[in-house]
């Protein structure tokens, strides 16, 4: 893969005792400097008209100032020092980047994987939270749609938590389909079965809300049984991931049980879902929190694109799992 990543993301400083620290990005390439062939792009920070696609104006003019001021406590998760403002650009940027390579045909070991932070997928299109300023995987998503021949994009979210964000910013619009597999109950308390969209994009939104406990085998059905048939009808010109590895089974804020093995099964699964479709695919870093699970998880999505094929999963779906999963289907009509 090519990895998409600027030194200005490390100086997003959220203090000693923040889950989410530049140490995340420096244990992935701790992680990858043990990989063969692993690329670096530094893309271009993210204008300000790039943001401004996604977020309300007075609201980016409201971070850029609080960053000048030398930032502070924007709510209780989301901290910003004077710094916050160029990495969120920077990070915002990578998104694009990785969004524009994917179309100009780097896929198979060149696909392109952005690692930027401050994440994005919660951050609304007027508001900050949950360690988010700019919603990258949005960005991304907008700066595809503006290229000849892109009429729609699909973001699929891993996360262990609701991208709000991602699906706020367009829960009413017909082009951008979003998907996620998140952990019912975890902040922000979004992502209910039945938040589909709303007027133009009316199913469009298509939220897998997993009951804790949830490991390989309920990812992959959510996959196979509800967001590979609905990409299948919605056809993407371009398929971003909104890659958070906080569901892994070692990470020290949730409660699902992905291994690592898993998100390489996720990543080639996607992968194929995005072939069917004839769509390039673009991965986007979220979250995650365990250092050593972050850094192994994103080796091994790394591998899969260097041919390493992961073993599928032994066990059954859990009930609990195979009980939401139907009623998706249901209220999607799969």
């Amino acid at each position: 893969m090519r990895f998409g990543y600027r030194d200005d993301c490390l100086r997003h400083d959220t203090g000693p005792r923040h889950p989410e620290t530049a140490d995340r990005l420096r244990a992935i390439r701790r992680g990858l400097s043990k990989e063969h062939g692993v690329e670096y792009a530094d893309g271009g920070p993210a204008s300000v008209d790039d943001v401004e696609a996604v977020h309300d104006p007075d609201y980016v003019t409201a971070v850029e100032e609080f960053c000048e001021e030398g930032g502070g406590t924007w709510d209780a998760d989301t901290v910003a020092v004077e710094a916050t403002w160029e990495a969120a650009l920077a990070s915002a940027g990578l998104a694009a980047w990785a969004a524009d390579s994917a179309l100009d045909g780097d896929q198979g070991r060149d696909t392109p994987f952005s690692i930027g932070r401050p994440p994005g997928h919660h951050a609304e299109y007027a508001d900050a939270m949950g360690f988010c300023f700019f919603n990258n995987a949005g960005v991304a998503a907008e700066r595809a749609l503006d290229r000849d021949g892109v009429d729609r994009v699909a973001v699929v979210d891993w996360d262990v938590h609701h991208g709000n964000g991602t699906q706020d910013i367009f829960y009413d619009r017909p082009d951008v389909f979003y998907a996620s597999i998140h952990e019912r109950g975890l902040f922000p308390g979004t992502g209910n079965l039945k938040e589909t969209g709303r007027d133009d994009g009316q199913g469009t939104t298509l939220n897998v809300p997993y009951p804790g406990g949830c490991g390989d085998a309920e990812y992959l059905a959510a996959v196979d049984d509800a967001i590979a048939p609905a990409l299948a009808r919605f056809d993407p010109d371009l398929l971003l991931v909104s890659a958070g590895f906080d569901a892994h089974r070692n990470d020290p804020i949730s409660r699902q049980r992905v291994s690592t093995e898993g998100y390489g099964l996720l990543a080639r699964r996607l992968d194929e879902v995005a072939d069917d479709a004839g769509a390039p695919i673009a991965f986007v870093l979220e979250g995650g929190y365990g250092l050593d699970a972050l850094s192994e998880s994103v080796r091994k999505v790394n591998s899969v694109f260097d041919g390493y094929d992961p073993a599928d999963p032994d066990d059954d779906v859990d009930g609990r799992a195979g009980s939401v999963l139907a009623d998706v289907r249901d209220v999607h009509d799969l």
